[in-house]
C-alpha cells in the first residue's frame, strides 16, 4: 500500500498540469511542427444545434485561423433530429452521420460509437475529443490536453479536469458535479485499480490520444467508454501513459439523478467485464441488463424498466478497411 501511496504522489507531480502551463500557443505550433505532428477535433453530437456553431467558431478563428495548432474540426452525429450537422457545416466544420462511416458494419447509436469512427474518418496522429453542451467554451479545453503530449512524447493520453458547476435553469452553483465519479468510479478504481484514482476526473468528455493508442483498443459505444480507455490503456502501458490538465471550470447542462442512475449502470457493466478479464475478480453470473427505477405518476409509484446493454466495437485497428485506409500491414 506504501508503495501505491508513493507512486500516485509521484505521478500527480509530474502528469498533472493547469493550462496555463501551455500558454504560449505559438511555441505549441513550432513544437508541433518540429515533430510533424497532425491533430485533429472530433465533436460528438446529438442534437446540438443550439451549442455548435460557438463551439466550431471559436476553435476554428483561434486554432485554426490565428494558431494553425490542429488540422481539422469535425462533428461527428449519432442522428439529430435538429439542425446540428447543417449548422457546424455551415460555419466550418467537416460534418459526418456516424452511420455513414464504415456503413457496412451493423449501425450502432451511442457516444461511443461517434467516438470510435472518429478513428477512422480523421487524420490526426493525436485526436482531440470535446463535449458540445460546454456553455464555457474556450481555446483551452484544446490547447491544455495538447500540451503535454507536444512537449512530452511518452505521454498518450491526457484527460481534462475542472471544476463542474450545475447549470440549472439559468443559475450556476458554486459547488458539485462529478457525481458518478465520486458515487461510483473513484471508488471502484480504488478497489481494484487504486492507482488510476489518481485521475481527477475519470468521466470527463475532454481528453486526447494518440493514435497508436487509441486504435488498438476496444470503445464501449456506450457510458462505458471512458471508463474502459482508463483500464485497457493502463494495464497495457501503465501510469507513465497518463496525464492530466486543469481547465478550471466546465459550465454544463445539469443531469437528473436518474440520467446519473443509468450511466452508472453502463459504467458497472463495462467495468466488471474488464475486471473479470484482467482477474480482479469473478463474475459466475450472466449480468442482468434491466435497470429499474421509480418515478411517480398520478399519486402512485410507477416502474420504469431501461434496457441498458454495453455493446462493444473491437479495436479499430482490426478493422480492414482502416488498415488499408492506413497503411497498415
Amino acid at each position: 500500500m506504501e508503495d501505491i501511496v508513493k507512486n500516485i504522489e509521484t505521478w500527480l507531480k509530474k502528469n498533472t498540469y493547469h493550462h496555463s502551463d501551455f500558454w504560449d500557443l505559438r511555441k505549441m505550433v513550432e513544437e508541433k511542427e518540429r515533430h510533424g505532428l497532425t491533430i485533429s477535433l472530433c465533436i460528438p453530437t446529438l442534437n446540438e444545434e443550439n451549442n455548435i456553431a460557438k463551439e466550431v467558431v471559436l476553435f476554428r478563428s483561434e486554432l485554426i485561423d490565428r494558431y494553425p495548432l490542429i488540422d481539422e474540426i469535425a462533428v461527428i452525429d449519432s442522428g439529430s433530429e435538429d439542425r446540428t450537422l447543417e449548422v457546424a457545416a455551415e460555419f466550418g466544420a467537416d460534418t459526418y452521420l456516424a452511420s455513414d462511416i464504415l456503413p457496412h458494419l451493423e449501425s450502432k447509436r451511442g457516444k461511443g460509437e461517434n467516438l470510435w469512427k472518429a478513428i477512422y474518418q480523421l487524420k490526426g496522429d493525436i485526436i482531440v475529443y470535446v463535449d458540445a453542451d460546454i456553455t464555457n467554451i474556450h481555446p483551452r479545453f484544446i490547447y491544455g490536453l495538447i500540451g503535454p503530449m507536444i512537449y512530452r512524447p511518452e505521454v498518450g493520453y491526457v484527460k481534462a479536469f475542472y471544476d463542474r458547476p450545475l447549470s440549472d435553469t439559468g443559475i450556476v452553483r458554486p459547488s458539485g458535479g462529478g457525481r458518478v465519479t465520486e458515487i461510483l468510479t473513484r471508488p471502484i478504481f480504488s478497489l481494484f485499480y487504486p492507482e488510476l484514482a489518481a485521475v481527477i476526473q475519470p468521466l470527463s468528455g475532454e481528453y486526447a490520444v494518440r493514435r497508436h493508442i487509441l486504435h488498438d483498443i476496444p470503445f464501449p459505444i456506450g457510458y462505458g467508454v471512458e471508463t474502459s480507455h482508463l483500464i485497457d490503456i493502463y494495464k497495457k502501458y501503465g501510469m507513465e501513459a497518463f496525464a492530466q490538465t486543469d481547465l478550471d471550470k466546465r459550465v454544463h447542462r445539469n443531469q437528473p439523478t436518474q440520467a446519473l442512475g443509468r450511466m452508472a449502470f453502463g459504467i458497472l457493466q463495462t467495468f466488471l467485464r474488464r475486471a473479470g478479464d484482467h482477474e480482479k475478480l469473478l463474475v459466475q453470473t450472466e449480468l442482468n441488463h434491466y435497470l429499474r427505477q421509480f418515478q411517480v405518476s398520478k399519486g402512485s409509484f410507477e416502474q420504469v424498466e431501461h434496457f441498458i446493454v454495453e455493446d462493444e466495437r473491437p479495436p479499430m485497428i482490426t478493422i480492414p478497411e482502416y488498415r488499408e485506409k492506413f497503411g497498415l500491414s
